[in-house]
């Protein structure tokens, strides 16, 4: 038996409906999803840090959700785990005529723009009975940065673009410009909210003109913040303090500090 194989047996052992585990059997899709999507996030963690040990488990359990989709799948009667397979091997080797067919493509560009293209027929081979939109394919399940890239990716592709990078950070500039405004009109927290998300989307797509992957940009500032943070607690500590027990003037002294140490 082949470790796929097991671990396919494993997966039918745990959804058997008397033997089986009392909460695998309880699951669904809609159950698992939100556990995939975190699963999905400790891969991306694993390589940033470049945990190899890590990341070869965390895809370990990312290949398990995919498995206990198929099993529910197949016990529905809807599709089983060989059939995930078959259609990753036939989407495979059909965007990639250059590999195994007669195509050739010259460049990595050149790929991506083939790549497209036959994403592109797919989409309007399933959208039959409704308008073809560029956006067609592109998730609402998407964190909604990433999902701004690329909503705006597509546009981008039938020129509806910023030309230089200095414009993007221009617009960048005018949208928070318009939540200074709402801030000093005071106008609700819908309309705020409604110049925040501009500002954010704004932002979404100066990293993108600068071909930086904003999700990534945004975990190292995450990653930065509280890096310093922990610093002044640390501090704050060998004082016999706690952060809440500090004056805000203290704690900034403290950050610029620990940002002048990095």
């Amino acid at each position: 038996m082949t470790g796929i194989e097991r671990l396919l047996d494993i997966m039918a052992r745990l959804r058997d409906p008397e033997r089986g585990c009392p909460w695998d059997r309880e699951q669904t899709f809609a159950t698992i999803a939100p556990f995939t999507i975190e699963e999905a996030y400790e891969v991306a963690d694993a390589i940033a840090r470049g945990d190899m040990q890590e990341l070869r488990d965390e895809l370990g359990d990312l290949l398990f959700q995919v498995v206990f989709y198929a099993r529910m799948a197949e016990e529905a009667g809807d599709f089983d785990f060989a059939a995930v397979v078959e259609a990753i091997v036939a989407k495979l080797t059909r965007r990639h005529p250059h590999v195994f067919g007669g195509a050739r493509i010259d460049n990595a560009r050149h790929q991506s723009e083939e790549w497209e293209r036959h994403k592109a027929a797919e989409r309007a081979a399933r959208s039959r009975d409704a308008p073809p939109s560029v956006f067609d394919g592109v998730t609402s399940a998407l964190p909604a940065l990433s999902r701004a890239v690329k909503l705006q990716r597509r546009a981008a592709r039938v020129g509806f673009d910023w030309r230089r990078l200095e414009e993007v950070a221009d617009k960048v500039e005018e949208e928070l410009q318009e939540v200074r405004a709402e801030i000093a009109a005071d106008g609700g927290r819908e309309r705020l909210t409604h110049e925040i998300g501009d500002l954010l989307l704004a932002c979404s797509n100066l990293a993108r003109f600068a071909a930086i992957d904003p999700e990534s940009a945004l975990r190292e500032a995450n990653g930065r913040f509280e890096r310093r943070f922990r610093r002044i607690e640390a501090w704050l500590a060998e004082q016999g303090k706690r952060p809440e027990q500090s004056s805000l003037e203290e704690m900034e002294r403290l950050w610029l500090r620990a940002k002048e140490e990095e």
